[in-house]
């Protein structure tokens, strides 16, 4: 079924009204939900919408609840989420970022205390739409183990960074340090497919094509130790600099009831130098006279119809009516 981004948007708003959130707040979270949608990460789309609604119900997120900024330093912005949605909080937080980038060349915005951020591309894309460089990280619930390990102890703990050009970003990846994102893993067990091997280990610490056996066990680091360092690197940024709690604390991200996720997302605003571009378009260059290379995130064009399964939609629509 094709489905306009604009109405995705609508739905989102209206479901999460529906369910107690406020109207500024659910407008960001939907804003948030519609771009996933358009630039096809479905993961951190309508895939979440269910998840958002019932733990609006549950308490489990504040969906009416004000953000509060403060800047104790002049290039540090905090945002305490209080836990309610990491969008609005960084909302709220991002115009002082930018003016503290601005004044001093280089800030950092620590948003702490949040809902889940699902797709952290979407707010380095913000901070790269000011024209300043922008890298982003976040932690989340514990599904990694250590290489070598069989125990989750961080989260698929993604990173970010957008590249600021005249039309949108020239440069934009923003993936998980773990293997493979959670969601691809239940969405393979849902479609009763195998996963690669590589992605995951089961219980025992075995690696595991089955992703029942997956879940019952842990994911893997992109690329073994180094994707493991970046993790870890993600995971203390993400809660040590935001006042956050650590991967180890957080329950499931879309388990209904229980504590708030008290999530953290971090970020570092840098303003090009004056000769930046002149050294990003030496690299882009080389990159694009090599046939099949390219630049990460340089083609992305935003749809403004999608595909939506039918079951999905149908369950969105119910959700806008509480």
């Amino acid at each position: 079924m094709k489905i306009a981004v604009t109405e995705i948007e609508q739905v989102a708003k209206d479901a999460m009204i529906a369910h107690g959130a406020g109207d500024w707040q659910a407008g960001e979270v939907a804003r948030a939900t519609a771009r996933s949608e358009a630039l096809g990460n479905v993961i951190c789309g309508l895939y979440y919408l269910e998840s958002y609604c019932t733990q609006l119900r549950s308490g489990r997120v504040d969906g009416q609840v004000e953000p509060t900024v403060s800047r104790p330093k002049p290039g540090t912005v905090d945002v305490d989420a209080q836990f309610g949605f990491a969008q609005p909080a960084f909302a709220r937080g991002l115009p002082q970022a930018i003016a503290a980038t601005r004044e001093n060349g280089v800030a950092t915005l620590a948003v702490g205390h949040a809902h889940t951020c699902t797709s952290l591309g979407y707010f380095t894309e913000q901070i790269s739409g000011a024209g300043l460089i922008g890298i982003g990280m976040t932690n989340a619930s514990p599904v990694v183990a250590p290489p070598g390990g069989n125990a989750k102890t961080i989260g698929t703990n993604p990173i970010s960074m957008s590249v600021p050009g005249q039309d949108g970003p020239v440069m934009h990846f923003d993936f998980s340090t773990s293997a493979v994102a959670l969601g691809k893993i239940t969405m393979a067990k849902a479609a009763g497919e195998k996963i690669p091997l590589g992605w995951a280990v089961d219980a025992e610490g075995n690696p595991t094509d089955d992703p029942e056996k997956a879940l019952q066990g842990a994911l893997l680091s992109a690329g073994g130790y180094k994707g493991w360092g970046f993790g870890l690197m993600v995971e203390l940024l993400a809660a040590g600099m935001t006042g956050s709690v650590n991967s180890l604390d957080v329950a499931g991200l879309k388990v209904a009831e229980g504590k708030p996720h008290d999530l953290g997302q971090f970020y570092i605003l840098m303003e090009p130098r004056a000769d930046f571009a002149d050294r990003f378009t030496r690299v882009a260059e080389a990159v694009l006279a090599q046939e099949g290379a390219r630049i990460p995130g340089a083609a992305r064009q935003a749809m403004t119809e999608v595909d939506v399964p039918d079951a999905l939609w149908t369950q969105c629509k119910a959700l806008t009516q509480g």
